[in-house]
């Protein structure tokens, strides 16, 4: 069986080479799981990323599968249950924000009629083919990101900077950072 090339960021990891394979930059056009990628990218911030996936289940589980309707009306005493849950990043700030984005992402749906037409138009709803040639190349912010992360602070969304922003624009497909001599860029 022949070994695929992949990018050296995942290599070597069974949780990170699957993630990479069939998750990192597919486009994700659909409210529900990009709301999920929110969630995680922002319990991600000053994190790595392996930390996340491996208690993905166990978010998946606390935050009631990522249904945006219900962590929006979550009440103080399921903050307090959250902050008792060793599955997930205990971060109280976090586990707030993540209440907050919740009715932000509800007022963006409101407006722009879903979260993914409101994310997409940054990217004229397309993804964007970058044409890294290694590792090094790719950024951990862009302008692009910055603008967004800026919009998404205006909206009243928390945890969101330029980092968690472009993490989270590879990880739902709106830019694609595969590098070259990957099998997913061929």
């Amino acid at each position: 069986m022949e070994e695929k090339t992949r990018c050296k960021w995942c290599v070597g990891i069974d949780i990170y080479e699957k993630y990479h394979d069939e998750e990192w930059g597919v486009p994700v056009y659909d409210d529900q799981k990009l709301f999920e990628f929110l969630i995680l990218e922002t319990f991600q911030a000053g994190l790595s990323w392996i930390t996340i996936l491996k208690k993905r289940e166990n978010f998946k589980l606390a935050f009631d599968d990522f249904d945006y309707k219900k962590v929006a009306s979550y009440t103080e005493d399921k903050i307090q249950e959250l902050l008792q849950n060793a599955g997930i990043i205990r971060n109280q700030l976090k586990i707030r924000s993540a209440v907050l984005n919740a009715v932000a992402f509800m007022k963006v749906q409101d407006e722009f009629g879903s979260f993914s037409k409101y994310i997409w138009e940054f990217t004229d709803g397309k993804p964007i083919q970058n044409n890294r040639q290694s590792l090094k190349e790719v950024p951990s912010t862009t302008p692009l990101s910055d603008a967004i992360s800026k919009d998404l602070k205006k909206r009243g969304f928390k945890f969101v900077g330029s980092t968690v922003v472009y993490a989270h624009m590879q990880a739902t497909g709106m830019v694609d950072d595969h590098v070259a001599d990957c099998w997913k860029k061929q």
